[in-house]
């Protein structure tokens, strides 16, 4: 087989990696921020890759929007105001809009190019960018939560790239710490955490500053992602109070179709295996 016919993603020291058999590139440029390709693939539609990363897919992109949001919205017992940092194929802002009682998303990505080649490519997933209550930002996150006013959104999803370039300081107690101010009180943060089985240092370090930032409630939700490595994925939800109040029945009865989330999906997704258990150190 061609090696050219395939994009190929390295996992650097897990001595692994993950094909994509494509028929073409479409696009490549480099925005002031990263370098951004997109490739047609034989069996998982359009592909977005950043600096060499797969990013998203037509055919499993949902695994991770689905489970970026609606987990956690349906934890929070009243969310009305979601800020989404990252984000930028507005995929997890539109399962967010999915929810009736959302009043307010801000999207704030530093990156536009990848939303307006969002819209070119993966236009199912920018479907929602025009309802009434979402606002578009292309700004540095970092700094929209830092100077935020205190109590002022409900849940923040950070929905980043891995934890260099760009994403590096949405991995730090700095950021937390403001998420924290800016959280009203029974607010949350959530964020992918990479994976278990190649990550597990960074996720054990990511929960360290989250606790360190005054986060005292933590839960690790698992999810199956085939384009990124290991092909087993993660976000950890942070919160100012307890995480226990898993709305059940509104989950159960939700008034929107998804295609892997449900309210049994939620549940499973908390159960910890023995090695992560120790890791995490219960």
């Amino acid at each position: 087989m061609n090696p050219t016919e395939w994009f190929t993603e390295q996992a650097p020291g897990a001595g692994s990696a993950f094909s994509l058999k494509i028929k073409r590139k479409l696009h490549e440029e480099q925005s002031d921020f990263q370098f951004l390709e997109i490739y047609e693939t034989e069996d998982f539609g359009n592909l977005m890759v950043i600096d060499g990363c797969t990013m998203v897919s037509t055919r499993d992109n949902f695994f991770y929007h689905e489970m970026m949001s609606h987990p956690v919205l349906f934890t929070h017992p009243n969310p009305k105001r979601v800020w989404i940092i990252g984000g930028g194929d507005c995929g997890t802002l539109k399962e967010v809009l999915k929810h009736p009682g959302v009043e307010q998303v801000v999207q704030i990505d530093i990156d536009e190019r990848v939303t307006r080649l969002a819209e070119i490519y993966f236009p199912e997933l920018c479907e929602s960018n025009g309802d009434p209550r979402a606002e578009l930002k292309f700004i540095d996150g970092i700094k929209w939560v830092k100077d935020a006013a205190p109590g002022s959104v409900d849940i923040i999803i950070v929905d980043s790239t891995d934890p260099v370039g760009p994403a590096e300081g949405l991995f730090g107690e700095a950021f937390y710490r403001d998420c924290l101010n800016c959280l009203s009180e029974n607010g949350m943060v959530i964020q992918q955490s990479e994976s278990a089985l190649y990550h597990l240092n960074l996720m054990q370090a990511m929960r360290g500053a989250m606790s360190a930032a005054g986060f005292e409630h933590l839960q690790t939700l698992f999810f199956p992602q085939c384009i990124y490595p290991s092909g087993w994925w993660s976000a950890t939800i942070a919160g100012k109070k307890t995480l226990d109040g898993f709305r059940q029945e509104d989950s159960a009865n939700k008034p929107f179709a998804t295609e892997y989330y449900n309210v049994d999906i939620h549940r499973a997704a908390l159960a910890q295996p023995e090695f992560v258990k120790r890791a995490f150190g219960g």
